[in-house]
């Protein structure tokens, strides 16, 4: 029997683990085929460490896909995407040199996730490019001597927080429109959150709203005057860090009758798009709920399922999206890692056991099934 080709359309954080779940299911052995503008996972996570530490991100947010044991069995294909015919189940892919291609596909899966600031833009990177783009942004922030963050979110605070912790001497501000930090988050986070910014000398503007110029894509550090709608003076810094989390999806390839009005890809329950059978889609480009939570909340496991159940007629599973957001906000710190429960309850790593036991044994090997030392790829 022929075996059935799954495209994973976008190869970010939750790409690559779903293709690593599906290409481990035996019941249908697919033969997995993933597209990515990235030549490795190029993570979306942990925005503040990637600012004030790049070595230490790239160490365990930036690897190779030949390093991922779990992509063994997938043929990776680096390429922008630039069309879909979903009548005809195909996909179109252009390479670095404008160079046209189609995928053909009995199943795909719709992982492309948004594009957010200068850390996540869909554009067809090399390894130099993600490095440059690492340390200039890095270079920018370290020139500095007072910076400013504009946002209230994950991203935002994560900064704010990693760079005042990396540069003590410099002068941080985190301008946020509402009364608090983290309105997506459990109140006890926000708490414990605010009380380790304010330790860290973070001086922390509520209530400003600032003012986006129409068409400004908030996808640079700029040095720029901050206004605001909200009556206070306009802010100056050497360096502008915008972090509002103004996303746009990245499905400029698909058909407009499967997005919804803001963009994103409309799905069931089960992950797939209504109507159009063997489509699915998942991540901050799908339209699960408000939070488009499914990017965070370990979805892969269920699409692959999902996918397999497709093919086998078996029962599919219904994703289930949390209340509040969860997991960590400030990243791995000099004394450890702490993770958030959706209510609020923390849970620390020391840091002795993230680089023995989190990274190599419930990272690289629990959730990625192994990934490769560089020296050996």
């Amino acid at each position: 029997m022929t075996p059935k080709r799954v495209v994973i359309a976008g190869l970010g954080d939750a790409g690559v683990l779903t293709a690593i779940r599906l290409a481990r299911r035996h019941d249908v052995d697919p033969d997995v085929v993933g597209v990515s503008v990235n030549p490795g996972l190029v993570s979306g996570q942990e925005l503040g460490v990637r600012l004030a530490r790049p070595d230490d991100w790239a160490r365990d947010y930036w690897i190779a896909f030949d390093r991922f044991r779990g992509l063994d069995r997938v043929r990776t294909v680096h390429g922008v995407l630039t069309g879909a015919d979903l009548a005809d189940r195909t996909i179109t892919v252009t390479d670095a040199d404008g160079t046209e291609h189609v995928e053909c596909y009995d199943a795909l899966v719709i992982a492309t996730g948004v594009t957010n600031g200068f850390w996540r833009r869909p554009v067809l990177r090399s390894p130099d490019d993600v490095g440059l783009g690492l340390r200039e942004a890095h270079d920018r922030l370290s020139a500095a001597t007072s910076l400013i963050v504009v946002g209230g979110g994950a991203a935002a605070v994560s900064s704010a927080a990693n760079l005042a912790a990396r540069w003590p001497e410099k002068r941080v501000g985190l301008y946020h429109p509402g009364d608090e930090i983290l309105p997506q988050h459990h109140h006890r986070t926000r708490r414990r959150i605010t009380r380790r910014l304010n330790e860290l000398g973070v001086d922390l503007r509520p209530g400003h709203r600032a003012i986006v110029a129409e068409g400004f894509a908030c996808d640079a550090i700029t040095d720029d005057p901050v206004h605001f709608s909200t009556g206070q003076p306009p802010a100056q810094a050497d360096a502008v860090l915008w972090a509002i989390g103004r996303v746009t999806p990245n499905t400029g390839w698909l058909p407009r009758d499967i997005l919804d009005e803001h963009g994103f890809v409309r799905v069931t329950p089960h992950l797939q798009v209504p109507d159009v059978p063997g489509v699915f889609a998942v991540g901050d480009v799908a339209a699960t709920d408000a939070l488009r939570s499914s990017a965070r909340n370990r979805a892969d496991g269920l699409l692959a399922h999902n996918v397999a159940a497709y093919f086998t007629g078996a029962r599919m599973r219904a994703y289930r999206p949390p209340g509040r957001r969860w997991g960590s906000v400030l990243g791995p710190q000099p004394d450890g890692l702490d993770v958030f429960a959706p209510n609020g309850l923390r849970f620390h790593f020391p840091a002795w056991s993230i680089r023995r036991v989190l990274q190599p044994w419930i990272v690289r090997r629990g959730i990625y099934r192994g990934v490769r030392d560089p020296a050996s790829s």
